[in-house]
């Protein structure tokens, strides 16, 4: 195995109503079409099952039982790759339409960090990262965007006033 480093990133979120309320439906509706085209992208990796759907019972991507919590878990190549389906597909528009979609949780709900090549995270392994960052703040073992030198999309097209 190489002692080439992937990235991984968690970004998690809670619905505004259950996921069968019309006031997420078009989030809903578009899920796959979305997360399909990231799968497709270069420098894509891998990706949690039922990423980006919200959890429900006992699936990979449950977050403390509540079905209006969405975890969206995958892992990419480099920066760049996963910097450009962010910023430069229809993930952007979704992305920017969030608030109607998304609770404001009110702390940090995005953290990437690097994992060796190869390795596909837990969601438990991932909300640490994330919990780690809400503590301590950006450093190598949890980061956000601002942490990463080589972000140039986010600096230039990221949302204003974002830290993750």
């Amino acid at each position: 195995m190489s002692d080439r480093l992937h990235l991984a990133e968690l970004n998690i979120g809670r619905l505004v109503a259950p996921p069968d309320d019309p006031r997420v439906g078009e989030f809903m509706a578009a899920l796959d079409r979305v997360n399909g085209l990231g799968t497709r992208m270069p420098g894509f990796v891998w990706m949690m099952e039922g990423s980006g759907e919200p959890g429900t019972g006992n699936t990979e991507n449950n977050i403390g039982g509540d079905p209006r919590f969405v975890a969206n878990l995958t892992v990419w190549e480099d920066v760049a790759s996963l910097e450009k389906f962010v910023w430069q597909t229809v993930h952007r528009q979704f992305y920017q339409r969030r608030a109607e979609w998304f609770e404001i949780l009110g702390q940090m709900h995005f953290v990437m960090w690097h994992v060796p090549q190869g390795h596909r995270p837990s969601l438990d392994e991932a909300m640490e990262r994330l919990e780690y960052l809400r503590q301590h703040g950006d450093s190598d073992h949890a980061f956000g965007w601002s942490w990463l030198e080589q972000a140039r999309l986010w600096r230039s097209r990221g949302c204003e006033g974002e830290a993750g």
